[in-house]
């Protein structure tokens, strides 16, 4: 394969992950050009609607699945936690990355933590998964939308529309933002469990033998096998981007897997959390059995109580 092309949206944070990966496949793939192509997505353009109520993150994926099934692109770098479980005919997950920092943030100019927030504090997110467990912990607190890219939600943050807001920290560690904003807060997982596939990229390919060889290059091993229960975990609940479901697993040096998952309300007035430790060696599966667990215990009922809410 001589040349390979990346589709990839205009945000500062997908331009960022795709540069990235060019350099890795040049580095991995001397004499390979790659080459990046830009695509604006309906989420690009779409700014003053919660995501929750036109499609969820599905928008920033269309547009540049379908460059890819036209022929004009080989593979796209996303955010795995934005990558549906179900891919379209033709394209394959074909290697998860290294992960970064798993954890989501809260960021603030004036507030260190959660707890130093004062009462009425507004925050900002549009995720309904944050919203719920921000809640959980603190119901006084006033949830506010927030959309746009990540500059853009800095700059509202800097402009006094919200006390804080929550981001991946994984997105301010790759964009180099963390000396930026005054007070930056890594929500420990106890306390704000990430979405499915939080910190790692995604790489969707064409299926394509010659592509599948070059992206599974950047496959990382564990990554895999911790996203894998995630990813499994939401498909047997039938749960998209547009209700609130936290679930991280992961690798400790000991060889355990350490999972824990959560669903519940998005005004984190009922939720279902468990937290389970399982060797390595039997953790086939392991998405889904937690998973029937939780909708024995009345998870789906809940997700689409969420649903209604959210859509409300």
């Amino acid at each position: 394969m001589k040349k390979l092309v990346i589709a990839t949206r205009g945000s500062k944070l997908a331009l960022w992950q795709s540069e990235h990966i060019k350099s890795v496949l040049q580095e991995q793939n001397p004499g390979l050009e790659v080459e990046l192509k830009i695509v604006v997505t309906s989420g690009d353009k779409i700014l003053d609607v919660p995501l929750a109520k036109i499609g969820g993150k599905g928008l920033f994926l269309k547009e540049i699945e379908e460059t890819m099934l036209r022929g004009e692109a080989h593979i796209a770098v996303h955010s795995l936690k934005d990558v549906p479980t179900e891919m379209p005919e033709g394209l394959t997950l074909a290697a998860i990355t290294e992960r970064e920092d798993v954890r989501d943030a809260l960021l603030s100019e004036k507030y260190a933590d959660i707890d130093s927030l004062p009462e009425g504090a507004v925050v900002g997110t549009s995720s309904l998964r944050r919203r719920m467990q921000i809640l959980a912990l603190r119901p006084d607190l006033v949830i506010k939308d927030l959309r746009g890219n990540v500059d853009t939600r800095i700059r509202k943050l800097k402009e006094g529309e919200y006390d804080a807001i929550i981001l991946a920290s994984a997105g301010i560690n790759r964009l180099g933002l963390l000396d930026s904003i005054e007070h930056v807060y890594p929500i420990p997982v106890h306390e704000m469990t990430p979405a499915m596939g939080q910190g790692a990229l995604g790489i969707e390919s064409v299926a394509d033998p010659e592509v599948l060889a070059v992206a599974q290059g950047l496959n990382d091993e564990f990554s895999a096998i911790e996203t894998t229960i995630e990813r499994e975990f939401v498909a047997t609940l039938q749960g998209g981007c547009q209700v609130p479901i936290g679930i991280n697993a992961a690798v400790l040096d000991d060889g355990m897997i350490t999972t824990t998952a959560i669903v519940g309300l998005p005004d984190g007035t009922e939720v279902l959390t468990e937290t389970v430790e399982t060797a390595r060696d039997a953790a086939a599966s392991l998405g889904r059995r937690m998973a029937e667990d939780f909708i024995a215990r009345g998870a789906r009922e809940l997700l689409q109580r969420a649903e209604t809410m959210a859509f409300s």
